[in-house]
C-alpha cells in the first residue's frame, strides 16, 4: 500500500477484475482508492462485453465518494486524462476520443473505461490500457491497438502515474469551474465531430450528424427529425463494428 496524493494506493499480483477487487477497501468512508494488477482474469467492459486482458498492458480501478447523478460526467474525464497522458508520452501521436469513453490511437481503440456504482456513495471507474499488447478479435472488425504497436514506449506504472496527475486536475476543474471547460477540451479531440456517425441503441440504428455534447453529457445527434439527445449508446464510423 502507498499513496497517491491523498489516494491510498495498491498494486496486486492478479485479479478477477480490479473494479471488483477494489470494493472490499471502499468499506471505510471518506477514502479514495487506487489498484492496479499486473494481471486480470476476468476483466469486462461496457455492456457486460468482455475485455481480454493480456500480460504487460496496464489494468486499474480507482474508487471515491461522488455525486451518482454527475457519474457520467467523470466518464468523460476519465478519457480526457488518458489522452492528455498519451499525449505526454507521444505528443505527435494520433489521438482521439470516441463518445463515450473511448480513446483511439492510430484510428484503433487503446483502452477502455467502465463506470459502475460501489458501496454507499462511491463511484469505481475501471481502466485497462494496451501497452505492450492489443487483444486480435476474430468476431470483430473494429481495430485493437496497442502503445508497442505504435512505437510509444511506455510502462504500466509510467502511464498510471500521467493519469492520475491529469484526472486530479481535471477532477479539480469539474468541481470549480463546471463541466464546460472539459467538455470544450474534451470536444477539440473528438472523432467525427460535424460529421455523419452512426448510433445503436437496444437494436435500433440511427444516422445522424455529431453536433457535440450537452451540459449532461449525452450526445447531440442532428437527424432529419432534428436534433436528438442520446444518453446512451455505441457509436460507430463507416459501418464500422467495434468491440468493447
Amino acid at each position: 500500500m502507498a499513496l497517491i496524493n491523498d489516494w491510498i494506493y495498491y498494486s496486486l499480483a492478479e485479479v478477477d477484475s480490479t473494479n471488483d477487487a477494489i470494493k472490499k477497501y471502499c468499506e471505510n468512508s471518506g477514502k479514495k482508492i487506487v489498484l492496479s494488477a499486473q494481471k486480470q482474469t476476468a476483466g469486462r467492459g461496457r455492456r457486460g462485453r468482455n475485455w481480454c486482458s493480456l500480460n504487460g498492458n496496464l489494468f486499474f480501478s480507482m474508487a471515491f465518494e461522488y455525486d451518482i447523478r454527475e457519474a457520467g460526467k467523470l466518464s468523460f474525464i476519465s478519457s480526457l486524462s488518458l489522452l492528455q497522458a498519451l499525449k505526454s508520452l507521444s505528443p505527435v501521436a494520433d489521438i482521439l476520443l470516441k463518445w463515450p469513453n473511448d480513446v483511439l490511437l492510430n484510428q484503433a481503440k487503446v483502452s477502455g473505461i467502465l463506470l459502475e456504482k460501489g458501496n454507499g456513495a462511491y463511484i469505481i471507474i475501471g481502466i485497462g490500457v494496451n501497452i505492450a499488447r492489443s487483444p486480435q478479435l476474430q468476431d470483430s472488425v473494429y481495430k485493437t491497438v496497442s502503445l508497442a504497436d505504435a512505437a510509444v514506449k511506455s510502462t504500466p506504472a509510467e502511464v498510471l502515474s500521467l493519469f492520475m496527475k491529469h484526472f486530479l486536475q481535471n477532477l479539480s476543474l469539474l468541481q470549480t469551474k463546471g463541466f464546460a471547460v472539459l467538455r470544450d477540451e474534451w470536444l477539440k479531440y473528438a472523432k467525427n465531430l460535424g460529421q455523419e456517425i452512426i448510433v445503436r441503441q437496444n437494436g435500433k440504428t440511427e444516422k445522424g450528424i455529431f453536433e457535440g455534447i450537452d451540459e449532461d453529457a449525452a450526445l447531440l445527434l442532428k437527424t432529419s427529425a432534428g436534433q436528438k439527445r442520446i444518453l446512451a449508446g455505441d457509436i460507430f464510423f463507416d459501418e464500422i463494428k467495434e468491440n468493447e
